[in-house]
């Protein structure tokens, strides 16, 4: 059967599906990445939030949204990465709620050794030829994967009947 619906877009979609898959496989599974300690693709993502966090002291939950991962999916990575040593749990004086985290010295360590492993068995080449590609058209592209994710995220999120209309709300009477 030809899938027509997708018009002449059928090998993005098909791309964007096998890295999903691609990702899927690996996403919870714990490799070391030429680094000293193992650790999955979701707790070096969780790391890297909270790098990229740690000027703004946001809370484990904000990040968490950003990421687009559950509370406890982050606070299990959070734990995990503690075990190894990578970060610190903090409360701020007289706020025993909020909970903070911040990045170690031997979790830099491990995360810059990680950086130059992953960077050249996958994004080199990629790097290389996403540097061939106009600002404009690279936009476009994280528009389109912004989309793809957010359709993800809002249909397994288990609120559909909120956030888009029913289809018997789509009718208009005829006079």
């Amino acid at each position: 059967m030809k899938l027509d619906w997708m018009q002449n877009h059928r090998v993005m979609v098909e791309k964007m599906i096998k890295y999903g898959n691609a990702y899927a496989t690996g996403y919870a599974k714990q490799r070391n990445f030429g680094t000293s300690e193992e650790f999955s693709p979701s707790q070096i993502q969780t790391f890297e939030y909270i790098l990229e966090s740690e000027d703004r002291n946001e809370k484990m939950s904000e990040m968490a949204i950003r990421l687009g991962v559950s509370r406890s999916t982050f606070s299990k990575n959070v734990n995990t990465l503690m075990g190894l040593g990578m970060l610190e749990k903090f409360r701020r004086v007289g706020n025993r709620k909020d909970i903070f985290v911040k990045p170690t010295d031997k979790g830099r360590e491990i995360y810059a050794t990680y950086v130059n492993f992953v960077k050249e068995v996958c994004f080199n080449e990629m790097f290389r030829i996403a540097d061939e590609i106009s600002a404009e058209d690279r936009e476009r592209f994280i528009k389109i994967l912004d989309i793809f994710a957010e359709s993800f995220l809002w249909y397994f999120s288990g609120e559909q009947e909120s956030k888009k209309p029913k289809e018997t709300d789509l009718l208009v009477k005829i006079s």
